[in-house]
């Protein structure tokens, strides 16, 4: 691993196929662009994350998932109104290709447009983003740049860290739209509450 790099640098980084750590609204997350497949599963390497747990998509803007050929359902629309940009993915339907690129079994893929300003610039010169919290699979996340560079310093799959401070954001809910009615599947900043008064009784 490289050690700290600058906006540029990691910008750099991620445009051939890197995979850097990056400042996000929660925690500290490692990302890799989505039009570089090798640098995506070296994210899974890097994480020791089995291939069948899927990874979230980060976007800067609605139009980002446009160009992938999906279809915003009416209940995404709603959420993404609500709660973008802010710590909440969104699971969708999705082309096959797309979803097996980002490790999911179904023809699904989980989008959430962050609520960090360096983040989403890095995203509007890289692209869309695979990105997992920085850590290995089932260890506690990194909440700096410091703690990356502990926790990674010995890994080559990294490139290197985008430092921007501390992180320490509550951890993004999860809510399923790809089938039938909605299902949490994981309860993190939004509470069930909220997402059930936006779109009415989901699947228990």
């Amino acid at each position: 691993m490289t050690g700290r790099l600058g906006f540029e640098e990691a910008v750099e980084a991620i445009l051939d196929g890197g995979v850097v750590a990056v400042p996000t609204d929660t925690v500290y997350g490692v990302a890799a662009s989505l039009a570089h497949p090798l640098a995506v599963e070296r994210l899974f390497a890097l994480k020791h994350r089995p291939a069948s747990n899927p990874l979230p998509i980060l976007v800067d803007s609605m139009h980002q998932i446009s160009t992938f050929g999906v279809t915003w359902p009416d209940g995404g629309r709603r959420l993404a109104e609500a709660f973008w940009p802010g710590a909440l993915t969104i699971v969708v339907r999705v082309p096959s290709a797309l979803a097996r690129r980002v490790g999911s079994a179904g023809d699904s893929a989980g989008f959430r447009l962050p609520d960090d300003v360096v983040l989403r610039r890095l995203i509007q010169r890289t692209g869309p983003l695979a990105v997992s919290s920085a850590n290995e699979h089932r260890e506690l996340p990194c909440h700096s740049a410091d703690e990356v560079l502990a926790a990674f310093a010995s890994r080559d799959e990294l490139r290197g860290v985008l430092d921007d401070g501390e992180r320490s954001g509550e951890v993004s809910s999860v809510v399923d739209l790809s089938e039938g009615p909605w299902r949490m599947v994981r309860v993190g900043s939004v509470g069930v509450g909220v997402i059930t008064g936006l779109l009415g009784p989901g699947t228990p």
